[in-house]
């Protein structure tokens, strides 16, 4: 098959590079433009750009697609059978979506309808979700609400966000190699829109710990958050993130008191339950294990973060 790749994060290069081991035709991987980084600015290539350039795929990194001739004349001039969208970054218009001959599909890492938008992976820890996935997508102009076509179910345990990206991403690849050989035997399934979640782009001052919230509460945000905006606080006017914590029962003292410092760990209470902190960074300092931390921190028991 003739397919046209569009991606940007590294999660979406393992489904690329399974089209291609495939042996699947990509004429064409459309990126989002290089981003400047780091003190120098130096502009780094996106993760699906560096791969489709080493597999020796022709690469096109539009700033933007409206009104975009010399670009839809390109994607439509070579008639591929598929475009397969994985975290492109930006909504495709009906031109777009129209170029493939047979369809636009999108691997979506959720278990649509739950969870259309930019961060259901995110959100879907934070909000207690049991089980995650990835659904193969019909693509229409409106936000992750094509018709399905296959679906695979991932459970989230206690992994961060990056953790179940990565085995998502690997499912995603998987799901849409078998998407694409079993297509013109799938009956298209229309979503439930009464049963739709939403989850937006993530914001800075979501991360900010709200130590009234149940400890379990707060754990979900220190690994939804990950890496980015990161759960935090502040302490004494400096702020803390949090990487990883783990929870206990409740322990009668008010809502962010600093309490029970040992070599390994301290404690912080919370509205129900407490949060045993295990990893986090110091405003300034390296993110580090909890006993690094507090082998070269003087903190104090009885100390309110808020």
């Amino acid at each position: 098959m003739k397919i046209i790749f569009m991606g940007t994060p590294e999660t979406a290069v393992p489904t690329l590079k399974a089209i291609v081991e495939k042996g699947h035709e990509v004429p064409l991987v459309v990126t989002q433009p290089d981003k400047p980084k780091g003190r120098s600015s130096a502009l780094v290539p996106t993760p699906v750009k560096e791969y489709a350039l080493s597999a020796g795929l022709k690469v096109v990194q539009p700033e933007k697609l409206k009104n975009n001739e010399e670009f839809m004349s390109l994607l439509e001039s070579l008639e591929a059978d598929f475009l397969v969208v994985v975290a492109y970054g930006k909504i495709l218009s009906e031109r777009v979506l129209k170029s493939p001959k047979k369809a636009p599909i999108n691997v979506h890492f959720s278990l649509l309808p739950k969870y259309r938008g930019a961060a259901p992976v995110n959100w879907a820890i934070v909000n207690g979700e049991a089980d995650t996935g990835v659904t193969a997508m019909l693509m229409d102009v409106g936000l992750d609400t094509g018709d399905m076509l296959m679906k695979a179910v991932t459970p989230i345990e206690r992994k961060t966000t990056e953790d179940l990206l990565a085995e998502l991403a690997v499912t995603g690849a998987e799901l849409l190699i078998e998407t694409l050989d079993k297509f013109d035997t799938i009956t298209p399934e229309k979503q439930n829109d009464a049963e739709h979640t939403y989850a937006p782009m993530m914001k800075k001052e979501d991360g900010l710990i709200d130590w009234n919230k149940s400890a379990a509460e707060i754990e979900r945000m220190i690994r939804g958050f990950q890496p980015w905006p990161v759960a935090y606080s502040m302490l004494d006017g400096q702020m803390f993130k949090f990487f990883a914590a783990d929870t206990a029962e409740n322990c009668g003292k008010p809502a962010g008191t600093i309490f029970d410092i040992t070599k390994k760990s301290f404690s912080v209470a919370c509205g129900k339950g407490a949060l045993i902190v295990k990893e986090l960074q110091a405003e300034g300092k390296k993110r580090m294990p909890a006993a690094n931390f507090l082998s070269g921190f003087r903190l104090e028991e009885g100390k309110t973060f808020g």
